[in-house]
Order: C-alpha cells, then structure tokens, then sequence
C-alpha cells in the first residue's frame, strides 16, 4: 500500500487537475509525467472523473501514482479506490469520512483548515494533512505556528498558492510538498494547452 507521505514525498508540487474528459486528463497528465510530475490528484468535480482516472492509471508507466481529489463522501471514496485512486484528498474531514477510509486501508489526505481541526484529524487517525484554503487561512505563518504546537504533523497547503509563494511553504518543516492548480491553465477558448503544461510543471519542480 502506497502511504500519504510517500504520495507527499513524491514530489515538490501535487498538480490539483480538474478535467472535462478522461481523453483530456490522459493527454495533460502525459504532459506532466514528461516534465516529471509524479503524483497526480484528480479532482472529483466533473462526472467523467472517475473514467478519467481509470484512463490516466492505466496509461501513465507504474511509478505515477494517480489519486483523487474531492473525496466528500464514502461513496465517492469507494468509487475512487474502485477507479484505480491510490490515495485520496478531501478539502475537509468528517467522522463518517475519517471511519471509511480507514476501513477501505486507503492512503487519504484529510483536509484542515484551522488548530482544532488538525487536533481531530490527528485524534481519528490522520498525521499528513492538506492545510486548505491555505491563503486564506493564514499561510505560511499559521503552519509555522502549529509546528510549534502539533510538531508530529505533516501539511500539503492547497489553496491559493502560487509559483511566488510555493517555496514560502516549502521551506516549512511541517511542509513536505503543495499542492497546486496553476500548472494546468485552461485559456481562452477553454482549453489546457500540453505544451504550456510541460512548461509550467518544469519551471514548478525546479522552484
């Protein structure tokens, strides 16, 4: 079984994809593998998601690892592993949530967004967090504060960060990587461009 700090350790950033078809996810996360992406989080946000992230798993070599984002209830969690989800990621964590993953024996990124949700993620289980909306919710300076306090716990901020603001997180020692939507730009006509991708994905690991 895959673990949420490999997933977290797999690379700088965690692309947060969000595709219209799973034709569409095969051909921009090619794009990223190329520019050496490893790690793959398909939101669950669009009805092909599922489709999608069975194509990507089945395309990509075996050393992506494919999950899935948005993950707000068991049901979609089920599906998700189903679908060929190694690991999964939710913008918040519920006790029905927390129980079925755990019985599923699934990697999962519980989202956390203040101290006393990280004190209830870390009371059911959880030791890797997405601090999300981390923008927001206070930033780098809030993870650096909860280091002090919660120093056993583990963060992936999501959630406004930027290629200008990427490493003010990374260079945290709570932060093992972050979690990003800027390296997949839809443009004017609604389209992701797989050049632009390649792109923006080397120019984010080499940050």
């Amino acid at each position: 079984m895959t673990t949420v700090l490999e997933v977290m350790k797999a690379g700088p950033v965690i692309p947060v994809l969000a595709f219209k078809s799973a034709d569409e996810a095969v051909a921009v996360c090619r794009a990223l593998y190329e520019a050496g992406i490893r790690v793959f989080e398909i939101t669950l946000r669009h009805e092909t998601a599922l489709e999608a992230i069975k194509a990507v798993a089945d395309d990509l070599p075996e050393d992506a690892i494919v999950g899935a984002g948005t993950v707000l209830t068991p049901d979609l969690a089920e599906k998700a592993k189903a679908a060929g989800a190694v690991f999964g990621v939710s913008p918040g964590l519920t006790e029905e949530l927390a129980k079925a993953v755990k019985a599923l024996d699934w990697a999962f990124l519980p989202g956390v967004a203040s101290i006393s949700e990280a004190m209830q993620a870390k009371e059911w289980g959880f030791s890797e967090l997405k601090f999300f909306p981390a923008s927001v919710s206070g930033g780098p300076a809030f993870l650096k504060a909860v280091g002090s306090v919660l120093p056993d716990l583990t963060f992936c901020p999501t959630g406004g960060v930027t290629p200008s603001t990427a490493d003010d997180y990374r260079v945290l020692a709570n932060v093992a990587t972050v979690g990003g939507s800027w390296i997949t730009p839809r443009g004017e006509d609604g389209t992701i461009d797989p050049a632009k991708v390649r792109e923006l994905a080397t120019a984010a690991i080499a940050i």
